[in-house]
This record gives structure tokens, C-alpha cells and sequence, in this order.
């Protein structure tokens, strides 16, 4: 495992810290790997400073990644019991389909790798606005190029300044953004050959919303330890 601090004992905060207080809104650390919150209007200052600046020496993007943050820490599903119709949720909408704040709503995760000081960092920058943009660090990191584009096509995040910006993994004529916590589970439309057309062609869905059914906690014990089943 990559440690956050550096092989001499430096603390990797301290120095990025010291260098780039400024500039970031905060720092935490999750399974021993710092997570450093970049405002988007910082983003290219930042990254051009952990690629270049030898203490660093961040030359790796290895992942690029979206965040949909609605409905975060929400457990609507929480139940003890279990139910032979299925619940509501995948089939009603939700209410209160997204709690969070607007502006924080996305987020794009960047994951970096120093070779020369085998060290991790995790950056996180949230895109507001409608539709969220953030700048792209493809002019800094080039294997950027179709993780933007696959963040783009399944979150609807757009990079400024991305030389190509299309859809990678959704058909060209897909609506919406499939990561997306309000996109429906049946999609939007569907894609189907008309044999008298002699094409395929999109038209409104017609299979039903599925019901999902979240994990069930028994109280029988039946996947419980022997104690506990004899209890």
C-alpha cells in the first residue's frame, strides 16, 4: 500500500500545504491515502504544480473518475424485514430526489501516482453549474483524454479546453447521462430495427420500470454462525 507520507518522514500535507494552501479548500485522508479538495477555478494551477514541481513529481494520472454526490447518506431502503411485492422506490420517484448542495452535487476524482517518491494522491474537484464544467488536464496529463470523455458521456460533466469531447461508451444518439442518480432505470428511449423503414430507429421505451429489492437482514439466523443459530 502507497503511505501518504514520504519514504524521509516527511508529511505529503505538510508539503502540499506549504505550497499550495491558497489554492486548496481542504484536506482528509481515507484508508491511509490523502483526498485534496482543488476549487475548479484552481484546477490547472494545481495540477501543473504536482506534475512539474520535483517534491512531487506527480507524472501519473492513472484514473479519472465522476461522483453524483444527491441523495448522498440517505437510506431509504433500510428494513429488517423482507416483501413478496417488491418496494416503490425503482417505480415511484423519490420526493427528495437530490438533498445535496447544487454547487456540489459532481464531483470528478483524480487519482496520481509519483514513481520517483511511490507516493498516491487523490484529488477531488467538484463541477457546478448547469451543465457542470470543470476545466480539462489533458494538456497536463495526456491519458486524460478518454477518461474525460467516459466522465462527460456517463455523468454529463463537460472539460473545458478537451480537443474531442464525445460520447464513449453510450450510441450517439443516447439522451441523457446513465451514471446519474435521477436518470430512470428503463432509460429514455429505446432502439429498435423497423423492418419498413429498413433502419433502426429511437422511440419512447416500452418495457416497465423494474422493482429492485435491497439486501434483507433475516432474524431467523439462517446465515449466521452455529452459536448464533442455536441462540
Amino acid at each position: 500500500m502507497f503511505s501518504v507520507f514520504e519514504s524521509d518522514g516527511r508529511n505529503l500535507s505538510v508539503q502540499l500545504d506549504r505550497r499550495l494552501g491558497s489554492l486548496v479548500d481542504a484536506y482528509e485522508t481515507c484508508a491511509n491515502q490523502l483526498i485534496m479538495d482543488v476549487p475548479a477555478a484552481s484546477l490547472t494551477e494545481v495540477a501543473t504544480t504536482l506534475r512539474d514541481e520535483e517534491q512531487f513529481a506527480f507524472d501519473q494520472l492513472i484514473d479519472l473518475c465522476g461522483v453524483d454526490f444527491s441523495t448522498y447518506g440517505e437510506v431509504d431502503w433500510a428494513t429488517n424485514g423482507a416483501s413478496s411485492s417488491g418496494f416503490s422506490r425503482a417505480v415511484e420517484p423519490h420526493e427528495n430526489q437530490s438533498t445535496t448542495d447544487s454547487e456540489k452535487r459532481f464531483a470528478i476524482i483524480y487519482q496520481l501516482l509519483s514513481l520517483n517518491h511511490n507516493q498516491r494522491l487523490r484529488l477531488r474537484v467538484y463541477a457546478s453549474g448547469e451543465p457542470p464544467i470543470i476545466p480539462s488536464v489533458i494538456s497536463i496529463w495526456n491519458s486524460a483524454d478518454w477518461y474525460e470523455r467516459e466522465a462527460f458521456d456517463l455523468f454529463g460533466v463537460l472539460f473545458d479546453g478537451h480537443p474531442d469531447l464525445r460520447r464513449l461508451l453510450t450510441d450517439y444518439g443516447f439522451i441523457g447521462h446513465p451514471f446519474r442518480k435521477d436518470f430512470p432505470l428503463e432509460g429514455n428511449v429505446e432502439v429498435r430495427y423497423d423492418e419498413e423503414k429498413g433502419r433502426v430507429v429511437y422511440q419512447p421505451v416500452t418495457i416497465e420500470n423494474r422493482v429492485l429489492v435491497p439486501r434483507v437482514i433475516r432474524d431467523d439466523g439462517r446465515f449466521g454462525s452455529s452459536e448464533e443459530v442455536s441462540e
